[in-house]
């Protein structure tokens, strides 16, 4: 079955930098687009980034210029770095595996249908 690992969150201060990674296994990584949500007490879960299966990026505003999503396929794993971090970043954050291999990712959550259990990310002020 598919599993998605996340890993790399952690307690940093504002304007640190962190690296979270995703290792997935179960499905031809290659093939299938991938993103990274979060969710942060109180609040919906919502989108921070994705990357299609072709390797095209696509951001949410609040975190555009600051976030890079990547992916190597070769190691089955995407990679969010987040730089310059806020406090208001600090959530939980999920990789989570696009519904159906190639197409187009989005933002919208209902289109992603394997998640990982998730990594915690805290930012101090």
């Amino acid at each position: 079955q598919v599993q998605l690992v996340e890993s790399g969150g952690g307690l940093v201060q504002a304007g640190d930098s962190l690296r979270l990674s995703c290792t997935a296994s179960g499905l031809t990584f290659s093939t299938y687009g991938m993103g990274w949500f979060r969710q942060a007490p109180g609040k919906e879960r919502e989108f921070v980034a994705a990357i299609s299966w072709s390797g095209s990026p696509f951001y949410a505003d609040s975190v555009k210029g600051r976030f890079t999503i990547s992916r190597d396929n070769a190691k089955n794993t995407l990679y969010l770095q987040m730089n310059l971090l806020e406090p208001e970043d600090t959530a939980v954050y999920y990789c989570a595996s696009k519904r159906g291999s190639y197409g187009v990712v989005t933002t919208d959550i209902r289109n992603y249908d394997y998640w990982g259990q998730g990594t915690q990310v805290t930012v101090s002020s």
